[in-house]
């Protein structure tokens, strides 16, 4: 059990842990490029390959799809009342409860735990969370709804015409199911690697909030994959992956959010630095779990 735990968590913190070091030495890294890359030809490649080369039905895309969107809005409630609670600021620290890390590691861990089925069905999970992220997250963030915004996201189009294939049944050609298959394969250990990247110009000031709000996030997160998946009645790998995907610490992008809008980015970032080191306890123990 412990070598089948090493086999799916080391890749992972390995891989983010190079992209740490490489930033830490100095190295040149445009965080910019790779990401605009991952987002507009990796991700929605790998979205399409994926989806069309795996035996999977529309029937399981719309429930791992509205499984991850009702854990969503779960996780923002919940983590709406904590925060008026605690009269903590909203448009600051809501977006980091609710959206976790579903790609940068979240894909990664799916696809070690799972395999290609796994991965098929976090992508799905992915898809959500990323359109969420640029629709509802921007909203929370600047304060007004911009669907504008959403449209120019190029993997709301991947989902849309994979979902056209798998209903109508059209066999796509091997020709185009290679090469974006190669196209997507760079996306997981980029997204990897960036946010080893990204975690080396972060610190930590405000240590306590930090480690509370972190916890809030793999907590919340934990506790609504598990009675979402319960409500939809999951088993299996479905099940294990709308746990895991919710259980991942703060996303990269919330910080990128943050600083665009002004919204404390300094605190985010310490949120995505310290809920991505507890995450280091916590996914092994998910596993373990799930197994």
């Amino acid at each position: 059990m412990i070598q089948l735990l090493f086999n799916v968590v080391a890749p992972v913190f390995i891989i983010v842990f190079i992209g740490w070091g490489w930033a830490r030495l100095g190295r040149l890294y445009n965080t910019s490029l790779i990401s605009s890359l991952v987002m507009t030809i990796g991700a929605p490649c790998l979205v399409f390959s994926t989806l069309n080369t795996m035996d999977i039905s529309p029937a399981n895309l719309g429930e791992i799809g509205l499984a991850a969107l009702l854990v969503i809005v779960l996780t923002g409630l919940i983590g709406l009342v904590i925060l008026r609670a605690t009269r903590q600021e909203i448009r600051t620290f809501l977006p980091p409860l609710m959206f976790p890390n579903a790609g940068n590691m979240g894909l990664s861990l799916c696809l070690l735990a799972f395999g290609q089925p796994g991965l098929a069905l976090a992508i799905i999970a992915f898809s959500v969370y990323s359109l969420s992220t640029f629709s509802i997250g921007i909203w929370i963030y600047s304060g007004r709804l911009s669907p504008r915004q959403l449209l120019k996201q190029p993997i709301i189009y991947s989902v849309m015409i994979s979902v056209a294939v798998l209903l109508t049944g059209v066999d796509v050609p091997n020709w185009i199911l290679k090469t974006t298959s190669l196209l997507g394969n760079f996306t997981i250990p980029l997204m990897l690697f960036t946010l080893g990247v990204s975690l080396s110009g972060f610190s930590v000031v405000k240590l306590k909030r930090a480690v509370l709000l972190s916890l809030l996030r793999l907590g919340i997160g934990f506790g609504v994959g598990i009675l979402v998946s319960h409500l939809f009645g999951l088993t299996g790998i479905a099940r294990g992956v709308i746990v895991l995907q919710s259980s991942m610490p703060v996303a990269v992008f919330n910080y990128l959010f943050a600083e665009n809008y002004d919204r404390n980015p300094r605190e985010t970032a310490e949120l995505v630095v310290i809920s991505t080191l507890f995450s280091l306890v916590t996914i092994p123990l998910i596993l373990l779990f799930l197994n």
